[in-house]
């Protein structure tokens, strides 16, 4: 175990209650805890649904398929419709874009916040452009100011996957909810944990129908009577417990998953507090290191790590300073995938690269990130502070 690791638990009597609840119950399918955490989910991010799956790489999934699949012609995505994405995110931002036969732009990043380069994005709009991915990296919000700016009069959709940044907020209003659908993760390593699972929420009834269906082999049995999918559901339930009308999946979360999360949404005001806390600590102790360049923040991040990228010309390499960070202590990864650009699947899927990506290379080289926590982080944030290099810290 590393001394300053990258995930940590934050579960604690309640959580054991919760899972011996549902063990008690003996229903461990899709259920009412499901919902319940549903309900508690969308009521702290202020959306009117939320939909509970397996993973947040699942929550990514559902929501390009239901774009897919929605009658709204402003929303509806088709193949070959293009869709700009960051050149920095987790491989699951990109995969069902590129699975519904849709084109990716990657555009480079601001080296500062880790977002979008807004520059470069406003650029890459072209005619052909139907959506934009905002991904809010490693809790970090995206100036949606900006972005909304851009998109304009266009008919362009803006969806959200948050999953890194639960909590975090720009203009007093949660990550997640500026898009039509937003995502979020509760995997071990993230900001609330229910074992492994995902949330998609969304404002519009039709997509919430059509996620309900999608998530659950595309059957019309987990819908409401009147719904915006089907009209008005049968009322044998024998006939509609095998009635498909989706191609859906099997992306349901287990009743364990669905407890744990109505214990772990009720202590997630105090973990972003908590993290928030460890950020401020973490701009006052770094603003001016000689070594490392940190994370901008925009809006009120949620702060789920801490960045560091090398400046350029300080005479060490990545190689050198991942070792001594080993050596101390530290759990160390990549930010996120690096410029996703450069990994070989994309010589698999249907893309084009807008500019040069400097910024998203520079991270790919020298850039990497500890873990933050919900609890005192201060001993770890005085250790790099003093870090002046491998022979020296």
């Amino acid at each position: 175990m590393s001394r300053f690791p990258l995930a940590t638990s934050s579960w604690d009597a309640a959580e054991r209650a919760a899972l011996q609840r549902v063990i008690d119950s003996d229903r461990f399918t899709m259920g009412p805890e499901v919902a319940a955490f549903e309900a508690d989910f969308a009521r702290y991010t202020g959306s009117r649904h939320a939909v509970m799956v397996n993973s947040g790489s699942s929550a990514n999934l559902a929501m390009v398929a239901a774009l897919r699949y929605t009658r709204n012609d402003d929303l509806r995505l088709m193949p070959g419709d293009e869709v700009i994405v960051p050149a920095v995110s987790w491989s699951t931002t990109y995969f069902p874009l590129y699975q519904y036969g849709l084109h990716l732009k990657f555009v480079d990043i601001d080296a500062r916040t880790l977002n979008y380069d807004l520059r470069a994005l406003e650029a890459a709009v072209s005619d052909s452009t139907r959506a934009i991915m905002a991904v809010n990296l490693l809790g970090n919000p995206n100036d949606f100011d900006a972005i909304r700016a851009i998109i304009g009069r266009r008919r362009i959709v803006l969806i959200e996957d948050n999953c890194e940044s639960m909590g975090a907020s720009f203009g007093g209003r949660q990550c997640g909810t500026f898009g039509v659908m937003g995502t979020f993760s509760t995997f071990f390593s993230h900001h609330i944990s229910t074992m492994e699972g995902g949330v998609v929420v969304t404002d519009d009834e039709e997509l919430y129908h059509i996620l309900l269906a999608l998530r659950a082999h595309g059957w019309t049995r987990n819908l409401p009577r009147k719904n915006r999918l089907t009209g008005i559901k049968g009322d044998d339930p024998f006939e509609e417990s095998f009635r498909f009308v989706l191609p859906g999946y099997n992306l349901r979360p287990l009743e364990m998953s669905g407890a744990l999360g109505v214990e772990q949404v009720r202590k997630l005001p105090a973990l972003i507090a908590g993290r928030r806390d460890n950020g401020r600590l973490w701009q006052q102790a770094m603003a001016d290191h000689p070594l490392f360049r940190i994370q901008h923040e925009t809006g009120q991040s949620s702060w789920f790590g801490f960045a560091l990228v090398l400046r350029p010309g300080c005479g060490l390499t990545r190689r050198e300073v991942l070792a001594r960070f080993a050596s101390l202590g530290f759990e160390t990864r990549p930010i996120v995938s690096g410029n996703f650009a450069r990994n070989p699947v994309l010589a698999m899927m249907p893309h084009s690269v807008h500019d040069r990506m400097i910024n998203a290379d520079e991270i790919d080289q020298n850039g990497f990130f500890i873990g933050n926590h919900h609890y005192d982080m201060r001993e770890a944030i005085e250790i790099v502070a003093r870090f002046r290099g491998p022979a020296a810290s």
